[in-house]
C-alpha cells in the first residue's frame, strides 16, 4: 500500500511526528507542499492521499485510478469534490474535535490581551513613558474585566461550546446565537440581531456558507455597543473587512481580534492589514495550530485510515 502526504507544511514541522501515519503503509510520501498542476502525478499509483487544503477535483479524482482513500486533515471538506469521490467508491474522512483547546485559548488570548490593552501598554513601557512617569502606575489605556461580561457565541458546535465553557469559568454569561439558514425554535438560542445589541464580546464559529457569507457587516456592527469586542477565528468571510475597518476607526466597536481573512494568504491584500489602530490584532491564521493540536491532526487521520483497513466508518463523509 501507497500513501502520500500532499502538503504537509501546512502542518509540518520538526516538533510533529508522522509515524502513526507511516506506519500505515508500506511507502508514505511526504510533500511539504504540491502544486496544482503536480497534483495528478504524485499521487499517481497512491491509494491513499492526505491533504488539508490541496484541492482534490473531480478531474484529479476521476484521473486517480489507484485512489482509495482521501484523509482531510482538517474539519472542512469544501476542497473535495464529495460527488465525485462518491461514483468512484473513494472514502473520504475528515478530522474533528482536534483543536479545541487551542482555538479556545486563542480567541481569550486575544481577547484579554484587547480587554486590558495590553498591546498600547507594551508600546508605551518601550517608548520610555513609564519611565518618565508622575506615579507608580499608568491608566492611560482602557482596562476591563471579563466578569459579569456577556458573549455572543455564533456556531455552538465543538468550538463554541468550548469557548462559553471557558468564558462562564471567567464569570462570563454566554448568549448563544441562532445561525442564518437554521430552522426550528430554539428557547436556549437568541436571535441574532438581539445578540448584537446586548453582547459585551461576539466571539464567531460557525462555517461560512451561502447564509453565513458576510455575516458582520456595516448594518451588524452598527447594532453592537461602542464597548464590545468582535472576535472571528473561523472563516474571513463571515466578516466584511471594509466595514470593520470603518467600525474601528470610528470606534463604532472598541475592538476586533482577526484570526482569518476572505482570501489566504492575503496576496492581494485586505482593507484589515492597512488599518494601523491599536484596537485590532490580526494573526495568520493560527488559532488552530498548538504543536499540540497538529500532532492531534495527524494522529485523527491515522485513526481514520486504521478504522478504514479494518472496515470500519470512523468520520465518513463519503
Amino acid at each position: 500500500m501507497k500513501a502520500a502526504f500532499l502538503d504537509f507544511a501546512t502542518v509540518g514541522s520538526d516538533e510533529l511526528d508522522d509515524s502513526p501515519l507511516r506506519n500505515l503503509t508500506d511507502e508514505f510520501e511526504v510533500y511539504d507542499n504540491t502544486p496544482a498542476d503536480e497534483v495528478v502525478s504524485r499521487i499517481d499509483g497512491i491509494e491513499f492521499v492526505y491533504v488539508n487544503k490541496i484541492r482534490m477535483t473531480r478531474e484529479i479524482i476521476e484521473d486517480a485510478s489507484s485512489l482509495k482513500f482521501i484523509g482531510l486533515v482538517a474539519t472542512g471538506v469544501d476542497n473535495v469534490d464529495l460527488e465525485a469521490a462518491k461514483e468512484r467508491d473513494v472514502a473520504v474522512c475528515n478530522i474533528r474535535a482536534y483543536c479545541t483547546n487551542s482555538v479556545v485559548e486563542h480567541v481569550f488570548a486575544m481577547l484579554l490581551s484587547l480587554n486590558h490593552s495590553l498591546g498600547p501598554y507594551h508600546q508605551s513601557v518601550r517608548r520610555g513613558d513609564w519611565a518618565n512617569a508622575v506615579n507608580f502606575c499608568m491608566l492611560g489605556y482602557p482596562l476591563r474585566e471579563l466578569a459579569g461580561k456577556r458573549i455572543g457565541i455564533v456556531g455552538y458546535g465543538e468550538l463554541g461550546r468550548g469557548v462559553a465553557r471557558v468564558a462562564e469559568a471567567f464569570g462570563m454569561n454566554v448568549l448563544i446565537s441562532k445561525r442564518p439558514g437554521t430552522h426550528g425554535a430554539d428557547p436556549n438560542r437568541m436571535d441574532l440581531e438581539e445578540v448584537l445589541c446586548t453582547c459585551d464580546v461576539l466571539s464567531l464559529h460557525c462555517p461560512l456558507t451561502e447564509d453565513t457569507a458576510g455575516l458582520i457587516g456595516e448594518a451588524e456592527l452598527d447594532q453592537m455597543k461602542d464597548t464590545a469586542i468582535l472576535i472571528n477565528t473561523a472563516r474571513g468571510g463571515l466578516v466584511n473587512s471594509a466595514a470593520l475597518v470603518e467600525a474601528l476607526g470610528n470606534r463604532t466597536i472598541a475592538a476586533a481580534g482577526i484570526d482569518v481573512l476572505s482570501h489566504e494568504p492575503p496576496v492581494n491584500g485586505d482593507p484589515l492589514l492597512d488599518y494601523d489602530g491599536d484596537n485590532l490584532i490580526i494573526t495568520p491564521h493560527i488559532a488552530w495550530a498548538t504543536v499540540e493540536a497538529r500532532q492531534n491532526a495527524i494522529n485523527e487521520v491515522a485513526a481514520n485510515v486504521a478504522a478504514y483497513l479494518n472496515g470500519e466508518a470512523r468520520n465518513r463523509v463519503v
